[in-house]
């Protein structure tokens, strides 16, 4: 059955899920089998060479990693998609199959610590031109696009800034210029944005946060245009940054409740936001639903929630080390997207592959606190951010 036109709470329970019939299971059976065993050779040469459906071996296809990916195209809108090992083997793959010696690619400052890794370090060793700029001068953006590129990489929201970039506006310029554009839509999630709509070519998501949204398992996702996912996948299949079917089970099984959850932690977070924007001793808050945040207007036009994750600084850099550990309702820890809090600076969850140069350089404070808003209820949440701020 087809569920594409499907609401997003039904897709994400139904999508790629086994047809029912008398005696079948109602979950996905998780295949564990690392080759499958064909009888009549051709058959078994057309699906090695895909010209027919099946599956081979795991490194390449499996049937519960399948479902995952079949959940993630419907839920984008994208025409296919390929399931990976972690968030981060999702977006290098992505990179390195597009970009060698001699090409370039332009992004935003503000990307993910990990991301950032690649940009800074090792494309430019590999002999990939990288334009880092500014994440909220789109002006600029469009500048070094209109130079003439191969890839043009985003993140919005941004983590851990919550800058918030114009996905239809630098996606034009991108296809003017004939180049592909790549967006991190992990702080978003499909139920909060979906890129494709709006003109990028591919997604990418670390589906070890809200996707899975328990914690338990790693994973990561490229959806979109066919051909272009297509070229990743052949790239994952050589160098085997392929998703344990265990894992990819895990994943499935946590997005049944993707919408639920994220309409929860959208409704907490701008809640917890909006608290924390008339506390005293907070000097600001980063979130793309206040209205004074400066990509409000942009995040309204292309989002139809704005996500469980805010960031806030203290007075006094410092105060981050007595706040924090005050806390009783979080994790302090390195992952986000759960449905139990979590919370940590930069130079210890996104940005802790950088130095603290780097992190400087690319405009992340040492003393910014993001804050992974759970499914715990909201008034319990801000009854503890009060007794916390209260010790400091």
């Amino acid at each position: 059955m087809d569920f594409s036109t499907s609401k997003p709470g039904t897709a994400s329970v139904w999508a790629g899920e086994n047809e029912s019939g008398t005696g079948s299971p109602i979950t996905t059976p998780i295949v564990n089998s690392v080759a499958f065993a064909y009888h009549d050779l051709d058959e078994w040469h057309s699906v090695a060479t895909g010209k027919q459906p099946g599956h081979i071996y795991s490194r390449n296809t499996n049937p519960t990693v399948a479902v995952l990916e079949e959940k993630i195209r419907v839920l984008d809108g994208g025409e296919a998609a390929a399931a990976f090992a972690t968030g981060m083997a999702a977006i290098s793959n992505t990179l390195f199959t597009f970009l060698s010696p001699g090409k370039r690619v332009v992004s935003i400052k503000d990307t993910y610590g990990g991301t950032s890794k690649i940009f800074l370090d090792f494309l430019p060793r590999f002999g990939v031109h990288v334009q880092l700029c500014d994440t909220t001068d789109h002006d600029q953006l469009e500048t070094e696009i209109s130079k003439g590129c191969d890839l043009v990489y985003l993140e919005t929201p941004t983590n851990p800034t919550l800058k918030v970039v114009d996905i239809k506006r630098l996606s034009a310029a991108a296809r003017k210029a004939g180049a592909i554009t790549v967006v991190d839509n992990t702080f978003a999630t499909p139920i909060n944005q979906r890129p494709l709509t709006l003109g990028a070519d591919l997604v990418v998501y670390s589906a070890t946060k809200f996707l899975c949204g328990h914690s338990d398992a790693m994973g990561g996702l490229v959806v979109g245009n066919k051909n272009l996912v297509q070229q990743v996948f052949q790239f994952r299949e050589i160098n085997g940054a392929s998703i344990h079917p265990d894992s990819a089970y895990m994943i499935a099984r946590g997005m049944k409740t993707l919408e639920l959850r994220i309409q929860r932690q959208n409704t907490s977070a701008l809640t917890i936001a909006k608290h924390l924007l008339a506390h005293p001793k907070v000097s600001g808050v980063f979130y793309p639903g206040l209205e004074s945040h400066p990509g409000h207007a942009i995040a309204k036009s292309q989002m139809s929630g704005f996500g469980g994750v805010l960031s806030f600084a203290l007075h006094g850099g410092d105060e981050v080390k007595k706040f924090l550990p005050a806390l009783k309702l979080v994790h302090l820890a390195a992952s986000l997207g759960s449905i139990s809090t979590l919370a940590g600076p930069p130079r210890t969850t996104s940005h802790v592959e950088l130095t603290a140069e780097q992190r400087a350089k690319l405009g992340i404070p040492e003393g910014l606190i993001r804050y992974s808003v759970g499914i715990e209820n909201v008034e319990d949440l801000i009854a503890d951010l009060d007794q916390a701020l209260a010790k400091i």
